[in-house]
């Protein structure tokens, strides 16, 4: 999200917070609960070029966020729980299912310890590559090529581009111009283009996995916790609508595999990497349909309702974005009045 767009959404927040807005409107927005969507959960970071920054928050505010939720008397659930609510119609009160993307150390360092202590349930999508040690998180690379460098050289569109980058005004800049750029590459593509960068610039693509991931043993422990449901996330964290229909399939399916294997249950739940509807649609909702996942989530912004029993491999998420950290926007966000807007008055995100 542009910082524009950043800018007008939080003043949106504001004006249904200070309006009173968000509660005369949850009745008829708020649904039957949300999903939330999390990355980091780790203190703050002081570096002045954070350009994945909305996808950490703090522990306190991770924490502050359960205390406004419990106070409006939200149940917290896990996704199990979630699936039987929706297809048994259970919705005499409403919910809250945290969800955790790609299996961050920090996630057991930080969020897991504060979700332990009020008893609230998890559930965390793994990319079977991460804990492997053989994963690309392509869009921390980009970052670190950004940061040790004050011009970079890269062939966009078949031409030879030059990019100066000293400041962090310019760094940022051109971070969000050759991340927009690289989403619209097809999978291969972009993953040919990260490496050539890593290798011309000198960064060790493995390194983020082992250094940012929790590995096998980690995964293994929080496992044991009935409060901790680990869900599949694909092998490689491919864009699914990226790919040939059976890649797509044989990454869902193998990703459900591989964690069998390794932690002894399938995972029956399922998160499409990116989310948005670029990376999954229509084609992924019925594979993951025809695989056996009870559910599977998606980025597309949105609160749950009954009619979501009849896409349960295509259910909405919020994300808890490290741009909002202000208790008041969760209270916003979960009246589900910030995302029917956001959706353009539609109540239901369409699939």
């Amino acid at each position: 999200m542009s910082a524009l767009k950043t800018a007008i959404f939080r003043a949106g927040l504001e004006a249904l917070y200070f309006s009173g807005g968000h509660l005369w409107l949850r009745p008829f927005l708020g649904g039957i609960g949300c999903i939330l969507t999390l990355h980091h959960v780790r203190p703050r970071r002081l570096d002045a070029f954070q350009p994945n920054r909305p996808l950490e928050v703090t522990p306190r505010f991770l924490e502050n966020t359960i205390r406004k939720l419990r106070d409006a008397d939200v149940d917290f659930v896990g996704v199990d729980e979630m699936h039987r609510r929706l297809t048994q119609r259970d919705f005499r009160k409403r919910f809250v299912c945290l969800t955790f993307d790609d299996g961050y150390r920090d996630t057991k360092e930080y969020a897991y310890p504060v979700l332990k202590k009020y008893g609230v349930p998890l559930s965390i999508y793994i990319p079977t590559s991460f804990p492997d040690r053989i994963g690309e998180l392509w869009w921390l690379v980009l970052e670190a090529v950004l940061v040790m460098n004050d011009r970079i050289g890269l062939v966009i569109d078949g031409e030879d581009r030059r990019f100066d980058c000293h400041t962090v005004s310019e760094k940022q800049h051109i971070y969000h111009q050759i991340y927009w750029w690289l989403r619209g590459q097809t999978e291969s593509e972009l993953r040919s283009i990260i490496r050539e960068l890593a290798a011309r610039y000198q960064i060790d693509i493995a390194s983020f996995c082992e250094n940012l991931c929790m590995n096998w043993r980690e995964l293994t422990e929080l496992a044991q916790d009935p409060l901790v449901t680990i869900g599949a996330h694909t092998v490689n964290h491919v864009r699914l609508a990226k790919v040939p229909e059976s890649e797509a399939r044989a990454e869902m399916e193998m990703s459900a595999s591989v964690l069998a294997a390794a932690l002894g249950k399938r995972p029956e739940h399922l998160s499409y990497p990116i989310g948005d509807p670029t990376s999954a649609g229509p084609r992924e909702f019925a594979i993951a349909r025809e695989l056996g996942f009870k559910t599977a989530v998606t980025s597309r912004p949105g609160m749950l309702f009954p009619q979501h029993r009849q896409n349960l491999t295509a259910l909405p998420r919020i994300s808890l974005s490290g741009e909002y950290q202000q208790p008041r926007y969760v209270q916003v966000l979960a009246s589900g009045a910030a995302t029917t807007l956001w959706n353009g008055f539609r109540r239901i995100h369409a699939a």
